[in-house]
């Protein structure tokens, strides 16, 4: 079922919301919206302060599931029918029978001077290209016509339902046998093993044994010179455009023989090129088929198998043991162990059970799960992380963007350098024609970019597609090159270092003349519309314990930012914050002692907040969050890895912030900041070390993970903002996958370099040996060719890489 029709299942209404102050916040706000009675599902814009709701539910429920927010909602408009939106009339397109990077750049090239084309961008990586403006598949296949490529539809708008499905099947797969699909080089290859045969019955010089040559190079070059003669006479100068030359140059010369083992070589060449990119791309293909097509739905008492494509937000999903889920869904009956490694990368089943989150693509190993669907098809967590990975993959990387402008000027350059070389010395030193004319023919074929072209796109395509199946999601090459070259790193504490799942280690009551439980029902109350993070662990020891707060009658209530919180009830106003807001109102009570009292529970770890009025301290709570038992080990690696430094940066006051800094080993502790605090930090951080990571939950923080040059969410399996938001995403809630991504990102860099330097040195190394007069043809292009295979088998190493 395509989006349209989906959406038209339910009625869209969008509606303006008043008082979300932060994105998780926001987060929130829409899975309460989505669980409401009548909501088939339900999108937040945090940005433009907005949510759509799709179903029917009225303002009074829609508040109820803000009020932890006391959130204000108006309509903004209804839509009883909600048609298909074009965005920039952009079209994207699957493309099959690319053979290089470099072919991939010629068809967007010609792709973007079609008529009503405004732009176009090839993914080499993942064979698509997004076509701005309005044209047919017809004149995308004549614009791709020099590599006979052929385009498919990823995704036809306004098309029926039928066709949207046909169309998003995309290209059948064929298992063409080896001696069908490389027929045409087996072919020319037999023919030159029998030139040589008659060359060694025949003698030299003979009409038969050039024949068999010139068969070779006819069928095995064809598709060569038909886009190398195009070129010369658009005087457009590729690799292809250097391997024609060279070969007319050599058949002209009367060097048959040699011309002959040139063009097999260099197809040998391409098809191992495009051995490695499929290889590489291969990573990409297998997220693709592990989740399953089908999933046994229940639907009026019935128990039936249906395509995903026709499953619904709201359904109820079966999955039993030994099966892989379909769909991401809540559980709403079972328990069981998943393995989530297809997102995650989690090696260990997760217990799961009722009202816990479950993803398409893992496996359900135990008990049989009743799953209420919550996405559909196209909007899992898996369909997300493969498109940002193709999409990943076709960010061009700094390095990439470099061989790109170095080979625009290259290839012309060493045309004039094989045309000084084939001339110059018969010229004005009185060499012989028929051997510079062929050192010059041997440089054109010397000088092909094959190797330096494919030496950063296979590198990349193979790192991101190893990094997305061990559950790290990294947005783009220039993430990845950048992640690489990172000094420093900041830390959020909530979440990252610790676990995020505070609890109360301490109340004590100073004030006789309140009752511990009554008190404790007034902090609950305050804390409920609280957005503070620690809020959580208050109301979790107010259900532990039995205390009711919801008839508690909180009036006025108002955060005070940076310091705490505070509410009217019964004509009192109370007062819930830091050591710093009870000195700045001074209350007669705050001595101190009490003050020594407080920063003891604070030297423990533990967040300390006072609760009192304007006259009187009444209690002291304290609450923790637990550190990650991999955060030590996590910095430690980090360290080893050559990270100078890891800076936590926390709201928290410096008591508790010292203790789990002093716990994990960070080499600098910010505690007590404001989140604008946090931004000067990292502009700080960024002046004295260059490129900063600063990682955290990926929704809040947002100003200084924007700032750092590579923002790092953690747990973005659970969170499509972190997905969307972050440029690189843990999936699962493990930070020690963090030196795994600082790793592989380093080691990227090192086969980028390694790959570049290797393709231009074989390259000048081969060149020289023209002053002696010792280039070959055949020199020249298994040089090229070795070049080629080396770089691809290189960056292929990065598919292996282990955590």
């Amino acid at each position: 079922m395509d989006n349209a029709a989906k959406t038209l299942a339910g009625d869209k209404n969008v509606y303006r919301v008043e008082g979300i102050s932060c994105a998780s916040c926001a987060g929130k706000f829409e899975k309460n919206v989505k669980q409401l009675p009548g909501v088939q599902d339900a999108k937040v814009n945090f940005g433009a302060s907005k949510i759509d709701v799709f179903g029917n539910a009225s303002l009074e429920e829609l508040e109820k599931a803000g009020a932890f927010e006391n959130l204000k909602v108006a309509p903004e408009k209804t839509r009883r029918r909600v048609e298909p939106v074009i965005i920039e009339d952009k079209n994207v397109y699957r493309v099959k029978g690319f053979s290089c990077a470099n072919c991939a750049g010629k068809f967007e090239k010609n792709v973007k001077q079609l008529p009503g084309i405004r732009d176009a961008k090839v993914n080499f990586g993942a064979s698509k290209i997004d076509v701005f403006g309005n044209t047919s598949v017809e004149e995308l296949e004549k614009a791709g016509a020099f590599e006979n490529l052929k385009v498919f539809p990823e995704k036809l708008e306004n098309q029926s339902i039928q066709e949207v499905k046909e169309a998003n099947k995309g290209p059948k797969e064929e298992k063409i046998p080896f001696y069908k699909k490389h027929s045409t080089l087996l072919f020319a290859s037999l023919l030159i093993a029998f030139g040589y045969l008659s060359h060694f019955v025949n003698g030299e010089d003979n009409l038969v044994t050039s024949m068999l040559f010139v068969g070779s190079i006819v069928i095995g070059g064809y598709s060569l010179f038909k886009v190398g003669f195009q070129n010369l006479i658009r005087f457009d100068f590729d690799m292809k455009t250097l391997m024609t030359v060279a070969v007319i140059g050599a058949a002209i010369i009367g060097e048959w023989a040699e011309a002959s083992i040139v063009v097999i070589l260099f197809a040998i060449s391409e098809a191992l090129e495009r051995f490695s990119m499929d290889r590489a791309r291969q990573s990409i293909r297998s997220l693709m088929v592990i989740s399953p097509k089908e999933a046994l739905v229940r639907r009026n008492g019935q128990e039936i198998m249906t395509n995903v494509d026709d499953i619904a937000v709201g359904d109820i999903m079966i999955v039993k043991p030994g099966q892989k889920i379909a769909m991401d869904g809540i559980i709403v009956n079972g328990l069981s162990a998943v393995n989530q490694a297809a997102i995650t990368g989690e090696s260990v089943p997760v217990a799961k059970t009722v009202d816990d989150e479950v993803f398409a693509g893992t496996l359900n190993e135990e008990g049989l799960l009743e799953v209420k669907i919550t996405k559909y098809v196209e909007d899992t967590t898996i369909a997300k992380i493969i498109h940002l990975v193709e999409e990943a993959q076709g960010e061009r990387a700094p390095a990439q963007a470099f061989v790109d402008k170095f080979a625009k000027y290259y290839t012309p350059i060493i045309m004039v350098i094989a045309a000084l070389v084939a001339i110059v010395p018969p010229l004005f030193f009185g060499g012989s024609w028929d051997t510079w004319v062929y050192q010059g023919l041997a440089v054109l074929v010397v000088g092909c970019p094959c190797a330096l072209v494919i030496s950063t796109p296979i590198s990349i395509v193979s790192a991101i597609g190893n990094a997305a199946k061990k559950g790290v999601l990294i947005k783009g090459g220039v993430y990845l090159e950048e992640l690489g070259s990172v000094k420093a790193i900041a830390f959020d504490k909530t979440g990252t270092l610790t676990k995020g799942v505070p609890v109360v280690t301490d109340f004590k009551v100073v004030n006789d003349q309140v009752e511990e439980k009554e008190l404790f029902s007034i902090i609950t109350a305050l804390e409920y519309r609280s957005q503070h993070p620690l809020a959580s662990a208050i109301m979790k020891k107010a259900e532990q314990d039995n205390i009711s707060y919801s008839d508690v009658r909180v009036e006025d209530f108002t955060s005070i930012t940076g310091r705490g919180i505070q509410g009217t009830i019964n004509r009192t106003i109370y007062y819930i914050g830091s050591p710093r807001l009870f000195r700045e109102l001074n209350v007669s009570d705050f001595s101190l002692e009490f003050e020594n009292k407080v920063k003891v529970l604070q030297n423990q770890g533990k967040t300390a907040m006072i609760i009192g009025t304007e006259q009187t301290i009444l209690a002291v709570i304290a609450v923790a969050d637990e550190v990650r038992e991999t955060s030590k080990d996590v910095i430690q690696k980090l360290h080893q890895l050559g990270i100078k430094n890891t800076i936590m940066l926390t709201g928290d006051n410096k008591g508790t912030a010292d203790a789990i800094g002093a716990h994990v080993s960070v080499s600098d502790i910010q505690s007590e900041l404001m989140p604008q605090d946090k931004l000067v930090y990292i502009k700080e951080m960024k002046a004295e070390y260059g490129n900063v990571a600063m990682i955290g939950d990926g929704v809040n923080d947002a100003p200084a993970l924007a700032a750092s040059t590579v923002g790092i969410a953690m747990g973005g399996a659970g969170t499509d903002t972190a997905i969307e938001t972050a440029d690189i995403a843990l999936m699962g809630d493990d930070l020690s996958k963090l030196p795994f991504a600082v790793r592989l990102s380093r080691k990227t860099l090192n086969i980028i370099k390694a790959n570049i330097t290797f393709a231009i040195g074989i390259k000048l190394i081969a060149l020289l040996l023209v002053i002696p007069g010792w280039l070959t043809l055949w020199i020249a292009i298994l040089s090229d060719m070795g070049a080629t295979i080396l770089v691809a088998l290189n960056s292929l190493r990065l598919m292996k890489v282990k955590e």
